[in-house]
C-alpha cells in the first residue's frame, strides 16, 4: 500500500476506573468530553461515532455509538459500533482510522465505556451448550483459571517462579501510584503478593487483575485535519493490528479445549502475530519501541507479552524483569499507567485507555510517570475467540 495511512491523535480523556455504581453512558460522555477539549474540537464538528460495544449494559451498550452520539447530542454524525472482546477499543479505533483514510470524514471521536458487575466477568445465564464461553464455564475454566494455566506453563517451560511473577505486580503498582485514573494506588511488596488469598494455582489475588467501571475515548483525524488546526505534531496511529489466529495451532489458547502439548512443538502464537503485523504495517521493530502498554489480566500473562513483542527471546521474561529494564527509567517501560493491575477491566474501555496512556507519554505530558525521551509506543491486548489487537503510536 502506497496511500498514506497515519492518522492524528488530536485529544484523549478518560473518566477514571474504579466501582462508581453509574450508568456506562455517564462515563463515556464524560471521556468523549475530555477527549474533546483536549483537542479543541467541537462536539458539532465531528463526522463520524466510533463506540466499543459493552454486553453488559442492555441494548444502549449494543449500539455504543449511537448511543453516546444521542448522549453528547444528535448533530448528524455517522456511526458505528464494534465488539471484539478486549480489543473492541481497537476495532472501533480501526473503524474510525479506515474511515478517514478513505476520505469520508475528517475527524471521528472513538469512545469506550462499562460498568461491570461485582466478581470476574461471566456469560449471561441459560443454557447454552453450544455456545463455547457457556461451555468453558461448565468445564471451570472461568478467567483465573487459564490465567493460572499460562502461568503454569511458564513454569514448567522456563523455570519462572511465583516471586517473578509477584514482580510485576510490584512494579505495575510503583507506576500506578502516580496515574489520577487508577482505581488502586497502593504500593505492594513481594512479601504482600506472596501473603494474597490463593485464586488459581499458582496465581494470588495480587496477581489477577479486577473488574472495573471506566472509560477513555479519542479524537482522531486526518494529517491534513490536524495541520489545519495547528496540530502538524500530534501523536499519530501508524498501525492497528487485528489479525486472528492461524490453523492449526500447536499453542493451546482458552477457551480452546484440546490435548495437544505446548511443551512438545514451538509453533506460532497467536498473540506473538499481534505485534508483528503491526511492526511489519508501521515500518518499525521491537528496537524502535520506547514504551509500551500491554494487557497484564495476570502478573505471568504480562510476561508472555514481554516475549510475544519480541523485547526478549523466548523464555527470558523472567530475566528482562529481573534487570529493571520494564521499569519507568529502565531500558523499556512497559506499563507505565500501571496496567490493569492498578486499573481493573473495563472492557470495551481498555485498549483505548492504552491508546490514552502512550499519547500522553509521547507528549512528554505523563506528569511523575513520564518515559523519558518516549517517541514510539506500542500497545497489546486479548480477547477471546481469536480477538486480538496491536496498535503502534509514533511522534
Amino acid at each position: 500500500m502506497t496511500m498514506e495511512k497515519d492518522i492524528a491523535v488530536l485529544g484523549v480523556g478518560m473518566h477514571p476506573w474504579g466501582k462508581w455504581g453509574k450508568n456506562f453512558v455517564e462515563y463515556g460522555v464524560k471521556a468523549s468530553r475530555d477527549a474533546l477539549r483536549d483537542a479543541g474540537v467541537n462536539w458539532r464538528d465531528i463526522g463520524f461515532v466510533s463506540g466499543a460495544a459493552t454486553m453488559r449494559c442492555g441494548y444502549p451498550g449494543y449500539v455504543a455509538g449511537a448511543t453516546f452520539a444521542q448522549a453528547l447530542g444528535w448533530q448528524g454524525a455517522e456511526v458505528n459500533t464494534s465488539y471484539a472482546a478486549c480489543a473492541s477499543g481497537s476495532q472501533a479505533l480501526a473503524a474510525a482510522r479506515a474511515k478517514i483514510l478513505a476520505g469520508q470524514c475528517e475527524v471521528a471521536l472513538v469512545v469506550g465505556a462499562d460498568t461491570t458487575p461485582k466478581g470476574f466477568l461471566k456469560p449471561a445465564p441459560g443454557e447454552r451448550p453450544d455456545d463455547p464461553d457457556w461451555v468453558r464455564f461448565r468445564l471451570g475454566i472461568t478467567n483465573p483459571a487459564y490465567f493460572a494455566l499460562y502461568a503454569r506453563r511458564r513454569m514448567d517451560l522456563y523455570g519462572d517462579t511465583p516471586e517473578d511473577f509477584a514482580a510485576v505486580k510490584v512494579k505495575n503498582a510503583e507506576h500506578g501510584l502516580e496515574n489520577p485514573n487508577a482505581r488502586y494506588r497502593k504500593r505492594f511488596s513481594l512479601e504482600d503478593v506472596a501473603s494474597s488469598a490463593l485464586v488459581a494455582d499458582p496465581l494470588r489475588l495480587m496477581d489477577i487483575c479486577a473488574t472495573s467501571d471506566g472509560a477513555a475515548a479519542l479524537v482522531v483525524s486526518s494529517l491534513d485535519y490536524a495541520r489545519r488546526l495547528g496540530q502538524a505534531d500530534a501523536v499519530r496511529v501508524a498501525a492497528i493490528s487485528t489479525v486472528t489466529p492461524t490453523f492449526a495451532s500447536a499453542v493451546v489458547e482458552m477457551p480452546d479445549i484440546a490435548t495437544d502439548s505446548a511443551a512438545a512443538v514451538e509453533a506460532a502464537r497467536f498473540r506473538a502475530a499481534l505485534p508483528a503485523k503491526a511492526y511489519e504495517e508501521a515500518g518499525l521493530g521491537p528496537e524502535d519501541i520506547s514504551v509500551a502498554e500491554v494487557y497484564d489480566l495476570s502478573t505471568a500473562l504480562e510476561m508472555d507479552w514481554y516475549e510475544d513483542l519480541q523485547f526478549c527471546p523466548r523464555g527470558e521474561a523472567a530475566n528482562l524483569v529481573r534487570s529493571g529494564a520494564t521499569c519507568i527509567g529502565g531500558r523499556l517501560p512497559v506499563n507505565p499507567s500501571g496496567g490493569l493491575a492498578c486499573f481493573g477491566e473495563a472492557v470495551p474501555a481498555q485498549a483505548l485507555a492504552q491508546v490514552c496512556e502512550l499519547t500522553w507519554q509521547l507528549r512528554g505530558a505523563a506528569g511523575p510517570r513520564q518515559v523519558a525521551g518516549a517517541r514510539v509506543g506500542i500497545t497489546a491486548n486479548q480477547g477471546l475467540f481469536g480477538h486480538g489487537s496491536a496498535v503502534i503510536l509514533k511522534r
